[in-house]
């Protein structure tokens, strides 16, 4: 027998579409739709703590993608507007705002003298180093009420949901 739950906003519009359209089948809307809310609601805590440091969502990300680098710490540009999935025009733009925090520079190529690297400053790799550690302790906070089974069930479903959409469409 499925354990009960108590009703959430998502039921509520499963249930406004089987009143309006009893022909349609939009059990799809109930696993995208909560995909989707709990993305937002994940954004909206993941923000705050980023906030505490002064961060965005993107500044942090592009700090721990170079901090992840390991050291020195630098990558290309195409290499971190690839890995962050934005423009190269939108990483130049945030390149720029790093930079003037502070936090980025950029320095020569020593393979390719026509290129540079972005490279984490010692303020910029400071500051990513607390707010990483900030970012997962509210990340452990956020996923406590799930049991580690639960946890890794959710997980397991959803890196098959990811490499599904990651997969190149079949004709």
């Amino acid at each position: 027998m499925a354990t009960q739950r108590p009703p959430d906003a998502v039921d509520a519009i499963l249930a406004q579409w089987h009143r309006e359209r009893p022909d349609l089948d939009v059990s799809p809307m109930g696993p995208i739709g909560r995909i989707k809310r709990c993305a937002a609601l994940l954004q909206r805590q993941l923000d705050a703590t980023f906030a505490e440091f002064g961060l965005s969502f993107w500044e942090f990300d592009v700090l721990a993608t170079l901090r992840r680098a390991g050291a020195p710490y630098c990558l290309a540009p195409t290499a971190l507007f690839s890995t962050l999935m934005v423009t190269s025009g939108t990483m130049t733009h945030r390149m720029g705002k790093l930079e003037a925090q502070g936090w980025i520079t950029r320095v020569p190529n020593p393979a390719d003298a026509r290129s540079s690297l972005v490279q984490l400053t010692g303020d910029g790799l400071a500051l990513i180093d607390r707010a990483v550690e900030a970012h997962v302790a509210n990340e452990h906070r956020i996923l406590a009420p799930l049991k580690a089974a639960e946890l890794a069930a959710l997980d397991a479903q959803l890196a098959r949901l990811l490499a599904a959409l990651e997969s190149p469409p079949q004709p």
